[in-house]
């Protein structure tokens, strides 16, 4: 078995729970307001303080994994975790241009 640093496995499981949570996030937002048969009427107060939760602590993982990449010199992480901060933002700038 291939023995690996415990900066990298910590950058993995990162990596892994941070798209974990972004999956979550983007499958509550598409079962609440796009995929429904009917719009609801008025905004749904658990869904959307559960999207704030989970976008929170995405970004919250995302901005660590990006620091402690950049802090060891792991390019690969690196490239990762700042093309997934752009994906978190890009989802967000959408989400406020769907939604008004």
């Amino acid at each position: 078995m291939r023995y690996r640093s415990g900066k990298i496995q910590f950058l993995f499981w990162l990596a892994f729970f941070s798209v974990f949570v972004y999956l979550w996030m983007l499958a509550v937002g598409l079962q609440t307001f796009i995929l429904p048969d009917e719009r609801p009427t008025e905004l749904p107060q658990s869904e959307t303080l559960l999207m704030f939760i989970l976008f929170g602590f995405s970004i919250l993982m995302n901005l660590t994994g990006t620091f402690v990449a950049m802090m060891i010199g792991n390019r690969h992480y690196i490239r990762f975790f700042g093309a997934m901060t752009i994906v978190l933002f890009a989802s967000l700038i959408f989400a406020k241009s769907y939604f008004g």
